[in-house]
């Protein structure tokens, strides 16, 4: 298999991704209080959000990759 189909296959997956989950969330734990033996932690949630261009761009993307690999040059 050529390298521009599977990179058209990957930046297919990674748009469709991306336009149906519209953002990455994870969470962290963080110590707020710590007097000694006493230790009160907390945890955050931080979202990165991915706008539905981004997915959109990698959706075109790869469908231009995988037509560009399907036609044959004429010399």
């Amino acid at each position: 298999m050529k390298p521009q189909i599977i990179t058209g296959i990957v930046l297919i997956a990674l748009g469709v991704v991306a336009l149906a989950y519209q953002g990455i969330t994870y969470r962290t734990t963080e110590r707020a209080i710590d007097l000694g033996p006493i230790q009160v932690t907390t945890e955050k949630v931080h979202t990165i959000p991915l706008p539905p261009v981004l997915g959109g761009i990698a959706l075109v993307g790869g469908i231009v990759l995988l037509a560009a690999a399907g036609k044959k040059v004429s010399s």
